[in-house]
């Protein structure tokens, strides 16, 4: 028989993997205005990226000589930005453990036609070895997989003398994991992540070594305008000061402004990955006494604390057939959803089926502690029928 509902509810449910949720307390009224209908052009809009683009590499802790550029369309954009404008010049190594990762495969061996092109995958749950990685070939790779929960260790399997460029699509590891920059040449995320950001906008963050290949590498294809970031043999600087290719969205640059403002109130970096690791904590000690429920990924070691991925193990759910499993996990998913105590948790479309649980750092401990009383109710009234 079906318990009754858990009598504490999440004061937010917003636990969706994209866009994800606003920062504590954010409501419309905390946002400063005065740039809406004016030019982003102009003195007051090229200030206001501009201090995003500061304050974004305060938050992070870049390195100094590092350039950060806000793009057009999001991630994807950013990452698509730099394949097209820098691969090309080296064999590259393309590792994909998960949808994202394989869509940047398919560019590169599909689209740029890369025959120097060499892929290490892994299943979902899993990571390539990182040890047969070779790093005199550009390296493309996703920090934290998304849609997996998986994610690499650390940055340790990189080697700081490296010949090839390294490039990280950070999207959902940026601001809740501590990621050695000093190992990244080209970054990129979307503020619609980690600090619950208004999507469409992208950042570019670039070592030295990325803006020298971009000096003095060039493409054998046509490049479009929005992906073109040099000049006469020169790096376009101005669009690392605000000065964007596109037209951006003001109100979404004032929304990722507050974000920054409050990331940098609440401690910084440091505070940003210990909300995550709590919500995490919490999640592994549930799972820890939980029979039906197990993460997707089976090593601790490469468990996200963002994109937090569960997969069910209960013997009367491993014994339906594949559609019967994926519509019991979107059962339990919508059962929540209807309840209003949890939005958005339904495993991604090309992974198992499953719960992904959003656990970045604007996503409360207590939302997610008050949850999981509900997981187990769900399940038990999808398994009763």
């Amino acid at each position: 028989m079906t318990q009754n509902p858990p009598a504490v509810r999440p004061a937010r449910p917003f636990f969706s993997s994209g866009p994800c949720a606003k920062r504590p307390g954010w409501t419309p009224q905390a946002l400063q205005l005065d740039t809406l209908g004016r030019s982003h052009r102009g003195k007051l809009g090229k200030a206001r990226l501009k201090e995003a683009i500061d304050r974004t590499k305060a938050v992070l802790g870049l390195p100094a000589d590092y350039r950060v550029g806000i793009v057009p369309a999001s991630d994807t954009g950013a990452v698509e930005m730099a394949l097209w404008s820098m691969l090309g010049a080296r064999p590259v190594d393309l590792l994909a453990w998960e949808s994202f990762g394989e869509g940047w495969v398919t560019d590169v061996v599909k689209q740029l036609k890369l025959k120097d092109a060499r892929v290490l995958k892994a299943g979902y749950g899993e990571i390539p070895d990182l040890s047969q990685v070779d790093f005199s070939h550009d390296v493309v790779f996703t920090w934290n997989g998304t849609t997996s929960g998986v994610r690499v260790p650390n940055g340790d399997f990189i080697p700081a003398n490296r010949e090839g460029l390294t490039f990280v699509d950070a999207t959902s590891a940026a601001f809740a994991q501590d990621i050695d920059w000093t190992k990244v040449d080209v970054g990129t995320f979307s503020w619609q992540k980690a600090l619950g950001g208004e999507a469409a906008h992208g950042i570019l963050i670039l070592s030295p070594r990325a803006v020298e290949r971009l000096e003095t590498y060039t493409p054998p294809w046509p490049l479009p305008k929005i992906f073109r970031m040099t000049k006469g043999g020169k790096i376009v600087e101005g669009i690392f000061q605000g000065e964007t290719i596109n037209t951006p969205s003001m109100l979404a640059v004032e929304d990722y402004l507050d974000a920054l403002k409050w990331a940098e109130n609440i401690g910084g970096l440091k505070a940003l990955i210990a909300r995550s690791d709590a919500s995490l904590a919490a999640i592994s000690d549930w799972v820890a006494n939980t029979g039906w429920v197990d993460f997707l990924a089976k090593d601790e070691a490469i468990r996200s604390n963002t994109s937090v991925c569960l997969k069910v193990v209960d013997p009367w759910f491993e014994a339906l057939d594949d559609k019967a499993k994926a519509e019991a996990a979107k059962k339990i998913a919508s059962t929540l959803e209807k309840e209003g105590v949890a939005l958005d948790i339904g495993a991604y479309r090309d992974a198992p089926p499953g719960l992904r649980i959003w656990c970045g750092a604007t996503v409360d401990t207590a939302d997610i502690k008050a949850l999981l009383p509900w997981l187990d109710w769900a399940w038990e009234k999808v398994k009763a029928g």
